[in-house]
């Protein structure tokens, strides 16, 4: 799946960050996973990140800044998978080449990558665990995150619908769905650590297999169901 314009500017941003400011961002990031927002400070950041606090301040600041803007980074890992998985699949300019199923495998694959090649399961529990107390940071994980990324993958959708490979009337749930179909196997039980359940629970390649046939068999147009 190649980026959108929901998620390009954030992926400019990427690309405009100078070595200080990853520097930065990284050393925030390792900061907040381990000891939370309220653990974390401008000065701790500095010295992680071997700069000084006013280099901190100057690029950034506030803390609060800083929080944001590492949110914003670690999302932008997602945009590289998708742009990754997706390069056998067809532009999002919809010249209809690549069929449903492989819009769909692509777009799994950089879920499951999401969740196994990042931090993406602790900063999910980072979210869960602050967002009573700072419900400002589970609104910026969504704005900056996932709610980019459901819109880039609906437009995926929606380019399929007017290719005639999908018949889908509301592509946002069915966005939503398919996720829903892929992160509940692969994302939720180890945020939530239930070691049982990951233990007992189906392969990562088993569960792609069945959401993109469950997804299929509601909303595939004839002829595209196992045409990849």
């Amino acid at each position: 799946m190649t980026a959108r314009t929901e998620d390009a500017p954030a992926r400019d941003t990427e690309r405009r960050r100078s070595a200080s400011d990853l520097k930065i961002l990284r050393a925030a990031k390792e900061l907040f996973l381990a000891d939370r927002y309220a653990g974390v400070s401008l000065e701790r950041v500095a010295e992680r990140a071997g700069v000084s606090r006013q280099t901190v301040y100057n690029r950034f600041g506030s803390k609060e800044a800083v929080f944001r803007e590492m949110v914003r980074h670690h999302w932008a890992a997602f945009a590289a998978f998708a742009e990754q998985d997706g390069r056998s699949a067809a532009d999002d300019g919809g010249d209809g080449d690549a069929s449903a199923e492989e819009v769909l495998r692509a777009f799994a694959r950089s879920l499951r990558r999401f969740a196994e090649e990042t931090d993406q399961i602790l900063f999910a529990r980072l979210v869960v665990a602050e967002s009573a107390r700072l419900p400002w940071i589970a609104d910026e994980f969504h704005r900056l995150g996932k709610g980019p990324v459901v819109a880039a993958f609906t437009g995926r959708l929606d380019a399929l619908v007017r290719a005639g490979r999908l018949r889908c009337p509301d592509t946002r749930l069915a966005a939503r769905q398919f996720m829903g179909l892929v992160q509940e196997f692969l994302v939720w039980p180890r945020v939530m650590g239930f070691t049982e359940e990951i233990a007992a629970g189906p392969g990562p390649d088993v569960v792609i297999d069945e959401a993109v046939a469950t997804f299929l068999a509601r909303y595939a147009a004839p002829g595209e169901v196992g045409s990849a």
